[in-house]
């Protein structure tokens, strides 16, 4: 597979038989667009985690029209913005979706701030996680959500983490909130995601620009974990 960053939470991940794409809010470097001319027979899969300008952007329903076209989004979205005549399977935690071209699944997990995160599966048994907002922290636009106003974004995690474990010993790719902004621990939910699942290749992300500080944390002292830190959109690598 080939990872390619686009911006904040957002990746497009080119599979032998499927395009993935996870949280398109923005595309500075018209990196999918590429993707999606190189790539003019492949169906597409766009996953959104949850209604938030950083994760979602409504353009994603105008792109791709020469392609066969899924979408698995969160049941946060408003359905108003969703049209009518798309192929469209709206998710919350513990949905699965096994409808998806060349035997790909997709399990909806919790998050900690809002809507969902996401374990892609392919026929392969190549294990892709997403994780939206999750994190042992309050996420900075986490507050405005009045129903998760008081809750307890470590213990929300941990249950979480738990649940995903539970079902998953080890994933292929694992694409984590790496925040600075969030404060002190903010790499904690990466460190005590790979504590308890076994990752071949992790991804930070959300990181707003701050690669910085977040690419030379190390977040996991494991021989077998490789960390591919993406600091620009457009930058990508080639997972075998």
């Amino acid at each position: 597979m080939k990872v390619t960053y686009l911006d904040n939470s957002g990746f497009a991940i080119e599979l032998d038989k499927a395009i993935l794409v996870f949280d398109y809010s923005n595309d500075p470097s018209h990196s999918l667009h590429k993707i999606l001319d190189r790539n003019p027979l492949l169906p597409v899969v766009f996953l959104v985690s949850h209604n938030h300008e950083g994760h979602y952007n409504t353009g994603i329903y105008e792109m791709a029209q020469n392609h066969t076209r899924y979408y698995v989004i969160s049941n946060d979205v408003p359905a108003k913005e969703i049209p009518s005549t798309l192929d469209v399977a709206g998710v919350n935690a513990g949905d699965t979706i096994d409808t998806l071209p060349d035997g790909i699944t997709v399990k909806a997990y919790p998050a900690t701030c809002k809507g969902v995160s996401f374990m892609v599966t392919t026929k392969y048994g190549m294990k892709i996680f997403h994780g939206g907002d999750l994190s042992t922290l309050q996420i900075h636009h986490c507050h405005k959500d009045d129903a998760k106003k008081h809750h307890d974004p470590q213990m929300d995690f941990e249950k979480a983490l738990n649940r995903i474990a539970s079902e998953n010993q080890s994933v292929t790719v694992a694409m984590i909130a790496v925040d600075p902004r969030a404060g002190e621990g903010y790499t904690d939910a990466a460190s005590r995601f790979m504590e308890k699942i076994d990752v071949s290749h992790f991804f930070p992300m959300h990181f707003e620009g701050r690669h910085d500080e977040v690419c030379d944390f190390v977040y996991v002292p494991s021989a077998t974990t490789r960390n591919h830190c993406l600091k620009s959109p457009g930058d990508s690598v080639m997972i075998e």
